[in-house]
């Protein structure tokens, strides 16, 4: 892990948190999650990193599974 995805984790407005919150069952229930991600001031840094990795599970920059899933894709028709 590099010293810039370090710091970008340390100044997470989910630092603390239930780690649960981010882990919903399905994505209607990543309500909480988002509202976490929609005050952070890393949000985006965090949701470029789990598009990068390919994330599979959990909300991330304030985008669920399948929200992410539809980025990438439309990355991928853009580019």
């Amino acid at each position: 892990m590099s010293a810039k995805e370090i710091q970008w984790r340390q100044l997470g407005a989910c630092r603390g948190l239930e780690p649960s919150i981010f882990y919903p069952d399905d994505d209607d229930e990543g309500l909480d999650a988002k509202a976490v991600c929609e005050q952070c001031s890393v949000r985006v840094a965090c949701l470029e990193y789990a598009l990068v990795v390919r994330e599979k599970s959990g909300v991330w920059g304030g985008a669920t599974e399948r929200e992410r899933r539809r980025m990438i894709r439309q990355r991928r028709r853009t580019a």
